[in-house]
């Protein structure tokens, strides 16, 4: 596959900014991305490290103004389950378009909202979705987990949460505060079990029995500082914080803590959701059934969606204490419906675990021959590269192995400006952003993850070839 592809001809009615990117006399996007820079703010992410400006997208491909394609293994966060404008989505969404139905109803029930709970309930495990309740939240998933947090603490009637390092749950005040890199906050934050830099040093099942362990003797210590919490919330498979797949005996072990304790246990499912893990719901690798779950990114199709599902027993809530303008998203119900219900039938969560692992397979492969990957982990299409500086003096215990050598920040940004370069967008993730990050569309094939792992390794080997400066220590 050719590292860029010609664009199509230009469409009808296409502007003339795209003619002449077409016949090669414009370079609008050249002027799109200036502007853009002069007048958003600061806070803008992803438009630093992908400088591009896409105007057609399909599947796993993104075409940008300046001609050239891309295969998008960013897929939104993890949002497009299906891939850009899959036509199930599009279908879906037309349809609503053209019956007339309303596009916003703040909490009214309707035809299309029915449909969306239906499908989403008939999806979730068994023993939370034969007794639960659902809370339409704001369009981001941010507000869901504040949603969530406010629900337990209404229910048990107590303030703290319990977190763990390495986590994120979005970017409001309450979400931030349950984040690994909070400060000042009234949440107790606990070792997250990790088998590469494992925060004990020992790494695999004696690591995460001693995560277990210090959970309990927490809880249990009246003296530890930490009262009654109102709930735990952890994700089961650390995005943000690296790729860190959560191990399953550890989840049963906090379900079985929580539980005796009379504690909620609270699921992050933003980004795990809807088959990403190799399950429709990273939970069930484990057989864990959560009090709560948090979930948005894919359950819109592709749209801002984001609810809370919980038990019934936990539905304490006065009418209007948790509430918002957007939650009625109609386009995005119908748009997730179809998602979810595409996903069930045609069995994309088995898929993606398969396909997974043999892309971590490959990768792990990769890494025998080059010591600048420190780690390959993941599960599903949910894949992180650690890359790691090997000529460095190790600074961390790894687990299993006997030293890590430092994350290489620079090394990954690199990388990454390198796969721009052969047409892949990737991001990046980890405690020092030196954390390679694939999340395809579940729709990819055999031959785009190929051609995803073939441009990763081109531009991994050109990194190597790259004059830059090497840090002896990582950046904190």
């Amino acid at each position: 596959m050719a590292v860029t592809e010609p664009a199509p001809a230009v469409p009808p009615g296409a502007t003339i900014h795209e003619d002449r990117r077409a016949t090669g006399e414009g370079g609008a996007h050249e002027g799109i991305l200036r502007r853009q820079a002069q007048r958003e703010s600061a806070a803008r992410t992803y438009a630093r490290s992908l400088p591009i400006v896409p105007v057609r997208a399909r599947g796993l491909t993104i075409e940008g103004a300046d001609g050239r394609r891309y295969l998008d293994c960013l897929s939104g966060a993890g949002t497009l389950a299906l891939g850009h404008n899959h036509p199930v989505v599009l279908e879906a969404i037309r349809k609503v378009l053209d019956s007339g139905a309303p596009l916003h109803i703040l909490d009214l029930a309707t035809p299309v909202k029915d449909a969306f709970v239906t499908e989403l309930f008939a999806t979730l495990p068994e023993k939370l979705a034969a007794d639960a309740r659902i809370q339409f939240c704001g369009p981001a998933g941010t507000d869901a987990v504040e949603a969530a947090l406010k629900l337990v603490r209404t229910a048990t009637g107590r303030r703290g949460v319990l977190s763990f390092s390495g986590a994120y749950h979005g970017m409001t005040a309450g979400a931030l505060d349950a984040s690994g890199g909070a400060t000042d906050v009234r949440v107790a934050r606990l070792p997250y079990p990790r088998d590469y830099r494992c925060p004990f040093g020992v790494g695999g099942e004696r690591g995460a029995e001693l995560a277990a362990r210090w959970t309990e003797s927490l809880l249990d210590d009246p003296k530890s500082g930490v009262p009654a919490p109102a709930g735990m919330i952890l994700e089961p498979v650390q995005g943000e914080g690296g790729v860190i797949p959560a191990p399953d005996s550890w989840l049963r072990r906090m379900r079985e803590i929580t539980e005796a304790r009379s504690i909620p246990l609270v699921a992050d499912e933003i980004q795990t959701g809807v088959g990403r893990t190799g399950a429709f719901w990273a939970v069930e690798h484990s057989g864990v059934v959560p009090d709560v779950m948090v979930l948005s990114k894919a359950i819109g199709g592709s749209l801002p969606l984001a609810v809370v599902v919980y038990k019934a027993e936990l539905d304490a809530w006065e009418p209007g204490a948790h509430a918002g303008t957007f939650r009625g998203n109609q386009l995005a119900m119908a748009a997730g419906a179809a998602t979810l219900a595409y996903v069930r039938e045609n069995g994309l969560a088995e898929r993606a675990g398969t396909l997974g692992a043999r892309m971590l397979g490959q990768l792990q492969g990769l890494a025998a021959t080059d010591p600048r990957i420190g780690d390959v982990r993941g599960r599903g299409l949910m894949i992180g590269v650690e890359l790691v500086d090997p000529e460095a003096t190790p600074t961390e215990a790894p687990g299993t192995h006997d030293l890590a050598p430092p994350p290489d920040p620079e090394l990954a940004l690199a990388v990454q400006r390198n796969c721009l370069d052969r047409g892949l967008i990737v991001e990046l993730g980890g405690r020092h952003n030196a954390v390679v990050r694939l999340l395809p569309p579940l729709t990819l094939t055999d031959e785009q993850a190929a051609a995803v792992l073939d441009r990763f390794a081109d531009a991994l080997a050109a990194a190597e070839r790259t004059d830059r400066p090497r840090p002896s220590q990582p950046s904190r």
